[in-house]
């Protein structure tokens, strides 16, 4: 048996057996709710309102608010000033495995700047404390007299409920919880907490800049240079100089852009004319509101429309429309795309390929549910008292939902324990879990913005999983450094892949990719980079405003922005890829090769025995084929995949890349490095360019001395062709194919006694032929 590197095992995929569910199981397949996470028991106390409560000062009223107190555990509510009927209702979870007393007490307190006063207060027995699983409904509050130390009734009443439950309970997303016991403030509350986020709906706007009319430039002597700037938030585009140089000129050009609803900002058109290399005079303007746009859901052209130009003058510093008689138009036809799929991932893993458009999306063929149960042997990720701490949170993103669970503080494997839930509508996607370091509990970083910290992610193709079977496995969290890779520790998830209808999934399969407009109207490559960079923008934008943020770099982590840029490592990685594609076919070609030379002569004969039968009998050859390659399918099911794939470093060259070739990698752009270091760099690629410039150049060569055949460039050669085409035809004419296959074939085949090592006439006469390569430069 075969044993891995110990730094290989590290960054090994492994299996694991969680108690999911609190161990209902039927078979494979879980029955309970939150059957993906394994149980957590919490004590919820929930702290309604009070009436009644005694005046502490000659005012006749107090400040109230309640301490929920467990042991160590401490949790308060907010005040309110001069109130004595306050309304509170807010909930306290603890941790039942930390759990430090039998008694719990929720005590009423007056807020006093000089020192709280004791009002009240109510005691309970832990092991009076009912449970409670959902979907039963919640525990009604009730009535509670107050106390006081003594054990006496005093004035005062509040409502409180009290129950065991888990982490399925309702009251689980917004309540405070003893393991965040040390973080203060609303906000810093807000920022630990789990949430679900929504993509805001992407269209692709299509202007179609067609002409304009009646433009009046300031210099009537000259042929204005015209073109037309539009602008969309922070999108800016040019079509070209018109080639009709008048006051009518002509573009019909497109220009897209990517809009975000709700659309809050309208595109803003320009007209423009270039009176010197650096001067531009704006011969009017307009702007449109893009909730009045015409919205398209196929090829159909929309209606076109005329606009009129606006223009503006400066008078004393401030800008004023100008009052014209004959107003300039520009004729435009503007529609929001709702047949294309507005992409803001790698389409190598795109988590969802709908189009825009609702009314356009089929039913979906399945469910998706991950649990995120734990991760373990985090690494330190900031230092706090003078020691290493890290506030781990989840970040999962498929389709147009993001989740994110609770941080858990202070901790090296936090347990979250958190189950959701997807539709899906395509199984060629992948879901995208990525780990973060909270950096916002405490006010942020004193020397500037605080930014969350990468732990690492996780991405699971959801083709490479079998339906209604739960994968539980621990992934590693690895994270590329300018010093090489990182193992940041490990994250243990659950996935189920549940599917509605395996005819409607198989059906998915014979459907393109993506929809249909981007292959009856496809958009450029440079338009697809340019809008997918804009569609990621506005993403990381409108997730960073909402409450809590999900941040910037967070988005742009999980959405990959970057990817694209120069890599030693990944070019490597690619071209060994390649490699390992082409190896099948440079194994048969060997093998066939040793037939050929009779390095096996039982094997070489039964060769020769097959190929007489297909020659004999041609309608066998297809059929035989398509049952050998079905044979190698039902071989190979016995070593079928158990395990969904996951980050492979050799695959990607991580664990050989050489220090310089990573500091490239992490480089910005344009590139803050020392210019002797940009010089060596520059001379590897020209270097490694140089030699890619000579495989294509030895490529083209070889298709040129094709095409040579027939152009007579070489008389003789061609004349040589010519003769043996025709010679070859009569022959084939009068030759049964069959006698030709077959004598072919033994040729082919034929003993190396019958070989020389001299290359064949063919191939003499093929390499004599002439290319283009001497007419190069």
């Amino acid at each position: 048996m075969m044993h891995r590197p110990p730094h290989l095992e590290d960054f090994a995929l492994k299996e694991t057996k969680p108690h999911l569910g609190g161990g209902k199981v039927s078979g494979d397949k879980l029955t309970s709710t939150y059957d993906l996470v394994e149980q957590m028991q919490y004590l919820y106390v929930r702290v309604v309102k009070a009436k009644e409560l005694p005046a502490k000062d000659v005012t006749g009223s107090l400040d109230p608010y309640v301490e929920v107190k467990l042991g160590n555990y401490k949790g308060t509510t907010r005040h309110f000033e001069k109130k004595s009927n306050p309304e509170w209702n807010q909930v306290f979870a603890f941790s039942k495995d930390r759990l430090q007393a039998s008694m719990l007490e929720i005590i009423v307190k007056d807020k006093d700047l000089a020192k709280d006063d004791f009002v009240g207060r109510v005691v309970f027995d832990l092991n009076e404390v009912p449970k409670r699983v959902p979907p039963d409904s919640p525990l009604a509050p009730q009535w509670y007299r107050l106390e006081d130390r003594k054990g006496d009734k005093v004035r005062g009443e509040v409502m409180l409920a009290v129950w065991m439950g888990t982490q399925a309970d309702e009251a689980f997303p917004e309540a405070w919880h003893s393991d965040a016991a040390t973080v203060s403030g609303t906000d810093a509350l807000a920022n630990i907490r789990s949430k679900v986020y929504l993509s805001p709906k992407l269209w692709y706007l299509r202007v179609n800049v067609i002409e304009a009319q009646d433009l009046q430039p300031s210099d009537k002597g000259r042929y204005p240079e015209v073109y037309v700037k539009a602008k969309l938030g922070n999108q800016v585009l040019r079509t070209r100089v018109s080639q009709s140089r008048s006051i009518n000129p002509l573009w019909n050009e497109d220009l897209m852009f990517v809009a975000a609803e709700p659309f809050e900002e309208p595109l803003i058109l320009s007209v423009e004319d270039r009176v010197a290399p650096n001067k531009d005079e704006v011969l009017g303007h307009c702007g449109i509101p893009l909730q009045y746009v015409d919205r398209r859901l196929d090829h159909k052209p929309v209606n076109t429309r005329w606009h009129n130009l606006e223009r503006y003058i400066i008078v004393e510093g401030e800008q004023k429309k100008k009052d014209t008689k004959f107003a300039s138009r520009i004729h435009l036809r503007i529609c929001l795309e709702g047949g294309y799929h507005v992409l803001d991932e790698s389409t190598h893993y795109s988590s969802d390929l709908r189009p825009t458009a609702k009314q356009l999306w089929k039913s979906s063929i399945g469910i998706l549910e991950l649990g995120i149960l734990s991760a373990q042997g985090l690494l330190p990720m900031k230092t706090k008292d003078g020691r290493g701490t890290t506030d781990a949170y989840c970040v999962a993103k498929y389709g147009q939902k993001w989740v994110r669970t609770r941080t858990i503080i202070d901790s090296f494997m936090p347990r979250w324990n958190e189950q959701y839930t997807w539709e899906v509508f395509d199984p060629c996607t992948v879901i995208t879990i990525g780990v973060f370091d909270n950096c916002h509990l405490h006010g942020g970083d004193k020397n500037g913005p605080a930014r969350d910290s990468k732990i690492g992610k996780v991405r699971i193709r959801l083709s490479t999983l079998e339906t209604d079977r739960v994968y539980t496995h621990s992934y590693p969290l690895l994270v590329l450094h300018p010093n090489g890779v990182k193992k940041m520790g490990e994250i243990h998830l659950a996935v189920r892949f549940t599917c509605s209808s395996l005819l409607n999934m198989m059906h998915m399969y014979s459907h393109p990719l993506l929809p249909k407009m981007h292959y009856i109207h496809p958009l450029t490559v440079s338009q697809l980079d340019s809008l997918r960079h804009q569609a990621t923008l506005i993403v990381s934008m409108r997730l960073s405003r909402a409450e809590p943020p999900l941040r910037k770099e967070v988005v742009e982590y999980m959405l990959d922005v970057g990817s694209h840029m120069w890599s030693m490592r990944r070019s490597k990685a690619n071209f060994f890829r390649i490699m390992g594609v082409l190896s099948g076919l440079i194994a048969v070609g060997k093998w066939f090769d040793q037939i050929c030379h009779w390095k096996n002569p039982i094997t070489t004969v039964l060769i020769h025995i097959l190929f007489i039968i297909l020659v004999i009998y041609p309608e066998l050859i297809l059929p035989t084929i398509f049952l050998y390659l079905f044979m190698i399918g039902v071989w190979y099911y016995r070593w079928r995949p158990r395990h969904p794939p996951h980050m492979d470093t050799r695959l990607s060259h991580a664990d050989s890349a050489h220090p310089d070739e990573l500091d490239e990698e992490f480089d910005t752009f344009p590139t803050s490095r020392p210019t002797d270091i940009v010089r060596m760099r520059y001379d590897r690629l020209r270097s490694i360019a140089g030699r890619i410039q000579t495989v294509v150049g030895d490529l083209a060569t070889q298709g040129e001395r094709l095409q040579s055949l027939l152009s007579w460039r070489d008389p003789r050669a061609t004349a040589l062709f010519v003769i043996f085409c025709l010679v070859a035809a009569i022959v084939l004419y009068v030759t049964p194919f069959q006698v030709v296959a077959l004598l072919t074939g033994f040729y082919v085949l034929r003993h190396p006694r019958f070989r020389h090592k001299l290359p064949s006439v063919p191939l003499n006469f093929f390499r004599r032929l002439p290319a283009r390569t001497d007419c190069m430069l």
